[in-house]
């Protein structure tokens, strides 16, 4: 299901696809947010998608991170529990993003 992108060397480079845990919709990997659970157990948003650790992607809204919050997904997709607090950061995370 990966979408392709020619170069300009006639090549075929594959787009990575990856699915938002709040709107279960496909995009390219780069339009999505990636979530971490870093070797430590500390959960972070990944703005660069290189920091290391298990990761789920969401979209760059509040609605879809506010739908897994509500859903549990994230835990679920991680295999940890998120505490309240940890949400509220990654809100006001991505919201400061949105701002730039």
């Amino acid at each position: 299901m990966s979408e392709h992108k020619h170069s300009q060397s006639g090549k075929v480079k594959k787009i990575p696809v990856r699915q938002c845990l709040g709107c279960n919709e496909h995009k390219p990997k780069g339009e999505l947010l990636r979530v971490v659970r870093s070797p430590e157990g500390e959960i972070s948003l990944d703005f660069t998608g290189k920091k290391s650790g298990r990761g789920a992607y969401v979209c760059k809204s509040l609605d879809c991170l506010k739908k897994v919050r509500k859903s549990r997904r994230l835990e679920h997709n991680l295999e940890c529990s998120i505490s309240a607090e940890v949400y509220d950061r990654m809100e006001a995370e991505l919201s400061e993003e949105a701002e730039v």
